[in-house]
């Protein structure tokens, strides 16, 4: 029992240091979680598959592109067995002094104390960067 709690602190931090990372807009941080033959499975579909494409898929986002992003998390889910972490996170966007937000998932599958695996689902309306002033921000 006891390694099995040493596991699940282990994966709620590097879950824990991934997530400050993003929010700290720290793409370096970021990258560094990643493994070298990781795949990033987007909101959208798109496969990015290791570090460089990761990247790429990133720097947008880390760049501002949908102005500035917060994942504020509301569950974390740990299975020890898998080494993955499930994460329900509400995540908004200050766009020229309006935040717009939306909900969504993120399950990370670790190895080695590293993601290899990052797969997010969204719950938002498309498109999520063209916020339409009629439309009430997710609450």
């Amino acid at each position: 029992m006891e390694r099995e709690d040493n596991d699940r602190k282990q994966l709620e931090d590097a879950a824990a240091r991934f997530d400050d990372a993003f929010n700290r807009e720290d793409l370096e941080a970021v990258m560094g979680m990643f493994q070298e033959d990781a795949v990033y499975d987007q909101f959208n579909g798109v496969l990015a598959r290791g570090k460089t494409a990761i990247r790429e898929a990133l720097i947008p986002q880390f760049r501002g592109d949908h102005g500035r992003m917060q994942f504020q998390r509301e569950d974390r889910f740990v299975d020890v067995e898998s080494r993955r972490v499930a994460m329900r996170y509400r995540c908004t966007h200050e766009i020229n002094g309006k935040v717009y937000a939306w909900r969504g998932i993120d399950t990370l599958h670790f190895e080695g104390g590293l993601v290899k695996e990052k797969h997010t689902y969204s719950k938002a309306e498309m498109p999520l960067l063209d916020p339409k002033p009629d439309k009430a921000p997710v609450p």
